[in-house]
């Protein structure tokens, strides 16, 4: 019978003797990405079943954590990640229970740095790479293992498929670009986070692989041909929009000429006190002319009686008495539709009579004047 099976077979004996519950063994933290689980396993208790308590020491004073449980792990994330915890387990069974077991543990010196994230895309005959730090436990998702370490920098690997040389490269920033690699080659890449100030390592990533295809780039004659013939087509679609719309404006005057109104019209319309007349001046849209009837009484003096030949009103025959004839109201009627003038004779202004006295006017009207003298 080997020793050590003899020693747990004498433990066994010796605890059921005395009553005694043995403590939890191998007691250890697993902690990744500051994911911290306490791990233990049972010890050997031939009475029947354990449960287990883990408490931790906050302000000297110990807390429990998981209490009776039948698990043989108990979760710790929940921690500062900063400074040394004291945490400790024990076996109960019962009413009775076995003795503490303590470690100690700092999450940020004793945590384990997983694996990153890693994207690969391959274009031409080199490989993009984007690298994607650890998320850390029990924080929002934009933190990362990155965001606690200032000197984080990746370590990667990079190989053809197939060959066992592999070529290592160290990484400051999240973006990496492998070119001039063999054309139409498959290459594979791993990385891993490393913290110089620390000397400490992460977790290698799965490899991944991505085949590289022939150099695509064009050479620069191409790209100046392509550049020059974009910039006469844009020359061309100008001028092509140009010319159209000045035909446009030709064909637009030819067919369509512009009314324009004569200047003095233009100024008439221009002052204000005219432009209000015309407003309540104007007919109503249903009538065409409107006419007015003008009436002119004109008395005849003394000297234009004796003087027959000096007027124009007509008189009666000789012989016939000296009896005139008067014009009656209505003999004069003028039909307008522009304003009339009314100025004397220039048999009144050679006769040295005042305009006023002078009993012969003249009607004179822009379009149309008609006289009916009533015998």
């Amino acid at each position: 019978m080997p020793r050590s099976l003899r020693s747990w077979l004498g433990g066994c004996l010796l605890m059921s003797a005395l009553g005694m519950v043995p403590p939890p063994e191998n007691v250890r933290m697993k902690s990744v990405n500051f994911k911290n689980i306490l791990q233990w396993e049972l010890p050997a208790f031939p009475k029947g079943n354990l449960t287990f308590t883990a408490q931790y020491q906050s302000y000297r004073k110990f807390q429990d954590m998981c209490t009776s449980t039948a698990l043989t792990e108990c979760d710790f994330s929940s921690l500062s990640k900063y400074g040394d915890h004291t945490l400790r387990v024990r076996a109960e069974s019962a009413d009775e229970h076995s003795d503490w077991v303590n470690i100690t543990f700092c999450p940020v010196d004793d945590t384990m740095i997983g694996p990153p994230g890693i994207q690969v895309e391959a274009l031409a005959n080199s490989l993009h790479m984007r690298f994607l730090a650890p998320k850390i436990e029990n924080e929002p998702e934009t933190w990362t293992m990155r965001n606690i370490y200032n000197s984080w920098v990746y370590n990667m690997q990079y190989w053809k498929n197939g060959s066992d040389e592999k070529w290592p490269m160290t990484c400051q920033y999240d973006f990496e670009v492998l070119r001039d690699l063999e054309p139409w080659t498959t290459y594979c890449v791993r990385v891993q986070g490393f913290l110089p100030d620390r000397n400490k390592t992460g977790e290698w990533s799965k490899p991944m692989c991505e085949p590289t295809a022939d150099d695509e780039t064009a050479p620069s004659w191409t790209v100046a041909v392509v550049l020059a013939a974009s910039v006469c087509a844009a020359f061309l679609l100008l001028g092509c929009s140009a010319l159209l719309w000045y035909l446009y404006q030709k064909t637009k005057h030819t067919f369509s000429p512009g009314n324009c109104l004569p200047q003095h019209l233009k100024e008439f319309l221009g002052r204000p006190h005219h432009s209000t007349l015309l407003l309540f001046s104007f007919p109503p849209s249903d009538e065409n002319e409107v006419f007015d009837k003008l009436s002119v009484i004109t008395q005849v003096s003394e000297s234009s009686r004796q003087n027959p030949g000096d007027g124009c009103t007509p008189r009666a025959p000789s012989g016939q008495g000296s009896s005139e004839l008067v014009p009656e109201e209505g003999a004069y009627s003028v039909g307008y539709s522009t304003p009339l003038l009314l100025s004397p004779t220039s048999e009144g202004h050679q006769s040295g009579k005042p305009p006023e006295q002078n009993p012969h006017l003249e009607l004179s009207d822009s379009r149309t004047t008609s006289q009916q003298p009533k015998s």
